[in-house]
């Protein structure tokens, strides 16, 4: 039989658990739990924004050639989060964004990567503390650039 205080011992390292991966600097029960929500609710809205992002690149890129890859660029509170997708496989674009990412002056903190029948790219970068400030914009333009000349390098036609 578990005693109360085996319980309350157990809820008490459950709300560590919960402050700890919400980010949460509360010290009693309730603000931990408030502070939760806050995060769900942002959570949720991010799901949310993703969701429309890739439907309308879905429906824009439908009647477009699916191997011209669409970039979107998002500005977080502490750096970028780049999405680059192509309904096809692209041997080598990867390499040639994270070298854009590299002459721009950006780290990447965490990147996911699949190239099995299409290619798709979801990186969150910070700027170098050396480098110019940039702006979502410079870095969806530099990632498009270097994808335009990784594309005419290895165009069969030229």
């Amino acid at each position: 039989m578990v005693s109360r205080e085996q319980k309350r011992g157990s809820l008490k390292e459950k709300f560590q658990l919960l402050r700890s991966i919400t980010n949460s600097h509360a010290e009693n029960e309730t603000s931990i739990i408030m502070d939760a929500s806050k995060y769900i609710q942002k959570l949720k809205q991010k799901v949310e924004r993703f969701n429309e992002d890739t439907t309308a690149e879905q429906s824009s890129s439908e009647p477009t050639d699916p191997t011209t890859p669409m970039v979107t660029v998002e500005t977080l509170e502490k750096g970028f989060m780049i999405n680059v997708f192509s309904g096809k496989n692209q041997p080598g674009m990867l390499v040639s964004v994270l070298e854009a990412f590299e002459d721009i002056g950006l780290n990447v903190l965490e990147a996911r990567v699949s190239c099995t029948d299409s290619f798709s790219l979801h990186a969150t970068g910070v700027e170098n503390e050396d480098g110019e400030s940039m702006d979502a914009e410079a870095v969806k333009q530099a990632v498009t650039d270097a994808i335009r000349s990784w594309g005419e390098s290895n165009d069969p036609q030229s």
